[in-house]
């Protein structure tokens, strides 16, 4: 069975992802934790979602990009 590696593009993706999540992740955790009573838990929504959304649209945009590059 022929095993079928990450292009290079994918292994820095995957390499942002995970940085990018677990930045996101702690900064949702703080703002929860350390928000207090005057501090909404809808304030750490934003970077709950954008933790979620920039890899996956930066994927989107890598992957149109190599299939535009790639050989005919």
């Amino acid at each position: 069975m022929r095993e079928r590696s990450l292009k290079l593009w994918q292994k820095l993706w995957l390499l942002f992802t995970v940085i990018w999540v677990i930045v996101s992740a702690l900064n949702v955790a703080t703002i929860l934790a350390f928000g207090g009573d005057e501090t909404p838990p809808d304030k750490a929504l934003r970077p709950a979602l954008l933790g979620l959304a920039v890899p996956a649209l930066l994927y989107a945009v890598l992957w149109v990009w190599a299939r535009l590059r790639r050989p005919k």
